[in-house]
């Protein structure tokens, strides 16, 4: 019952920066933890990042220092802020997200958006 959209995604010279986004709506009581992934084709599926809900961030070590991961509560909005771009960050990135449907006892569910590419060339 959470759709997840993603916008920001589109080809970018290295070196250079790209910022996505990702706004959740539905029904919902609260969403918990979310998270970026991205997946290149023949490979698995990668966790990028990960923001709870009180914002305490995780970063895979290939983005640390060029990534930066946040959200906004009020909007239902998470964001990628991607710097200092190298081609190997090309992939097609999906955003995630656990929730509570309609209480804090009902059972936690996930989400998952369509993906966005990210290109990085010259």
């Amino acid at each position: 019952q959470v759709q997840l959209v993603e916008s920001g995604g589109g080809l970018v010279q290295p070196g250079g920066s790209l910022r996505l986004s990702c706004a959740a709506s539905g029904s919902f009581f609260r969403i918990n933890d979310m998270r970026w992934y991205r997946q290149v084709p023949g490979r698995q599926r990668e966790l990028v990042t990960t923001i709870t809900s009180v914002g305490n961030t995780n970063y895979a070590d290939s983005v640390k220092g060029r990534f930066t991961i946040s959200r906004d509560n009020a909007k239902n909005t998470v964001y990628l802020q991607m710097n200092s771009l190298k081609p190997e960050d090309t992939a097609v990135y999906y955003c995630y997200a656990a929730y509570k449907r309609s209480t804090w006892y009902s059972p936690t569910s996930e989400s998952w958006g369509q993906g966005t590419q990210v290109t990085v060339s010259s």
